[in-house]
C-alpha cells in the first residue's frame, strides 16, 4: 500500500486538529442531547403504546430494543441464538411481561403475528433487507439498524418496497438527529459559512486483521444455517457469528459500510449529494490493504481470516465537483470539511475550526434545524420514528436518502476489492464500462433465502 499519501493527509489533519479547542461550540448549541426529551407524550398511556416485535437480540439489539420499549410493549422476540432470547426475555428494560412475550428462532413467526405493529431489526447486515421487506409486506412499520443493505441491488429493492407498501421506516443512523454536532456542521456547510466546499475528508477507523480461526462444532443453541441466510454455506468458525461478522465480505463491507454508513452518509448529506444524479462519479480504490489476500477478481482466497479492508485511502470525485476522501485512522474518526472560507472537523463529541471560533453559526436558528429535519422539531431519532408513525411525515434517516449514501459506501468496497478506479453513473445508478465491477452490485442468494419480489 502507498502509505505516503495517507501519511500526508493524516499529518495535515492532525496539525489542524491540534490548533483547535476540543469541543468548541457556541453556548446556545451546547445543551446536553437528551435521548428521551419528550417520551411522556408518547409512551405513558397503556392504550397508546405500540406492540413491538424485535428481531436480532445481540449487542446492538440490546440498546435498540430497550430504547423502543419506551414507546411500546415488546411482545415477540426472534434470534438465531437461544441464549440471547433467554437474556432478552429476562431483561426488565426490554420486556415488561416476560410470561407473555413470544420467543422464537424463526423471525417469520414474529412477522406473522397480527398484534405486532412495529418491527425492530438488529440482525447482522446481510439479513436486513430480506427481513425488512417481509415486515413491510406484513404491514409493519420498521426500525432497522445500519448499514441497511449488503449490495447496490438491495438499495434499489428496499427503496422500491418502502414506496410500494407505505409504512414508516427509520434507519438507525442517529447522527442525522445530532443537533449539536452533525446537524450543526451540515447547516454550516449548506448555509455557505465555510465558503465553497472544495474537499471533504471522511476518516473511518482502521479495519482489524485477525485469524486464522479454527473450525468448531456448531453450538447446540445456534441455528447456524439460519444465521448464514443468503450468504454461502461455510463451516462454523466462532467469530463469523459474533460482532466480528462485519469483517467478512460475506456478511458486510467492513469499515466502509460500518462507520461509513454514518460518516459518508453525513458528509454527502451536508453536501446535498444524496439523490438521483448526485454523489460519486469516480471512485479510486487503488490504495487499499486488505486483512487477507484477494485474487484478481476481488474474491477472498481464504475463509478462516477477516478479509475486509484494513488500511485505505479512497479518492472520490462527486457530481458537484467536490473531492471526497475516505481514509482510515487508528485513533479517531469523523469528517473534515474544507471550504474557501475555512474548515471544520466534526465527530460525535466536537465541532472545531476557525468558523466555530468566530461564532459564524450564530446566524442559524431553530427554523433551520426544523427545515433540515424535514419539517419536524429535532428530537431523538427513535422518537422521530414514533412521531412519524403518529403524525405522518418522513423520518430523519429515511430509506431514500440512506440508500444513496450506501451506494457510495458499497462503491468504496467494490473499488477497494478490485484495486482500481470504478466509474459510476449516478443517474442510471450503474457502474460504467466495467463488467467485473458491475457484477459486485448484486449477490447470488442461497436457495431458500432469496430476496423477496417487490
Amino acid at each position: 500500500m502507498k502509505q505516503g499519501i495517507i501519511n500526508l493527509n493524516h499529518t495535515t489533519r492532525r496539525n489542524f486538529l491540534k490548533t483547535q479547542a476540543v469541543g468548541v461550540v457556541s453556548a446556545a448549541m451546547c445543551s446536553t442531547f437528551n435521548p428521551f426529551p419528550s417520551v411522556s407524550s408518547y409512551a405513558q398511556s397503556p392504550n397508546d403504546r405500540f406492540k413491538i416485535g424485535f428481531i436480532g437480540c445481540g449487542g446492538m439489539g440490546t440498546g435498540d430494543a430497550s430504547d423502543l420499549a419506551h414507546f411500546g410493549d415488546i411482545v415477540a422476540l426472534a434470534d438465531v441464538r437461544q441464549e440471547r432470547l433467554d437474556y432478552f426475555k429476562s431483561n426488565s428494560n426490554i420486556v415488561s411481561k416476560p410470561d407473555e412475550v413470544y420467543v422464537t428462532q424463526d423471525y417469520r413467526k414474529v412477522l406473522e403475528r397480527d398484534d405486532v405493529e412495529i418491527v425492530g431489526i438488529s440482525t447482522p447486515d446481510h439479513w436486513h433487507v430480506k427481513i425488512a421487506i417481509e415486515a413491510l409486506q406484513a404491514g409493519k412499520h420498521v426500525f432497522c439498524q445500519k448499514p441497511l443493505t449488503l449490495t447496490i441491488e438491495e438499495n434499489k429493492l428496499i427503496r422500491k418496497a418502502v414506496k410500494k407498501y407505505g409504512k414508516v421506516f427509520q434507519v438507525g443512523t442517529q447522527q442525522r438527529a445530532d443537533k449539536n454536532h452533525f446537524m450543526l456542521a451540515t447547516l454550516m456547510v449548506r448555509k455557505g459559512l465555510l465558503g465553497d466546499i472544495k474537499r471533504v475528508v471522511v476518516t473511518l477507523n482502521t479495519g482489524p486483521k485477525a485469524g486464522p480461526f479454527p473450525v468448531e462444532a456448531v453450538p447446540e443453541t445456534l441455528d447456524w444455517n439460519m444465521f448464514l441466510g443468503q450468504a454461502p454455506y461455510v463451516e462454523y468458525r466462532a467469530p463469523r457469528a459474533t460482532g466480528s461478522f462485519r469483517y467478512w465480505y460475506d456478511y458486510s463491507g467492513g469499515q466502509f459500510t460500518d462507520w461509513g454508513a454514518h460518516h459518508i452518509d453525513c458528509a454527502l448529506w451536508a453536501l446535498d449529494q444524496l439523490g438521483v444524479g448526485k454523489g460519486p462519479i469516480e471512485i479510486d480504490g487503488s490504495n487499499v490493504e486488505h486483512a487477507s489476500p484477494l485474487d484478481e477478481k476481488g474474491t477472498p482466497t481464504v475463509d478462516d481470516c477477516f478479509n475486509t479492508a484494513v488500511h485505505f485511502n479512497i479518492q472520490m470525485k462527486l457530481a458537484n465537483g467536490v473531492e471526497l476522501v475516505v481514509e482510515d485512522q487508528k485513533d479517531f474518526n469523523g469528517i473534515l470539511f474544507e471550504g474557501t472560507e475555512g474548515r471544520i472537523f466534526v465527530d460525535r463529541g466536537r465541532v472545531t475550526g476557525k468558523p466555530i471560533e468566530e461564532n459564524r453559526q450564530s446566524v442559524l436558528n431553530e427554523e433551520d434545524y426544523v427545515s433540515l429535519n424535514k419539517g419536524k422539531p429535532v428530537v431523538w431519532h427513535k422518537e422521530n420514528f414514533i412521531q412519524c408513525i403518529r403524525e405522518g411525515g418522513t423520518p430523519s434517516s429515511d430509506v431514500e436518502s440512506h440508500t444513496f449514501a450506501m451506494n457510495a459506501c458499497h462503491l468504496c468496497g467494490i473499488a477497494a476489492r478490485l484495486g482500481r478506479v470504478v466509474k459510476w453513473d449516478p443517474i442510471a445508478e450503474s457502474i460504467v464500462d466495467d463488467e467485473l465491477a458491475a457484477s459486485f452490485m448484486k449477490r447470488e442468494q442461497r436457495k431458500g433465502f432469496e430476496l423477496p419480489n417487490v
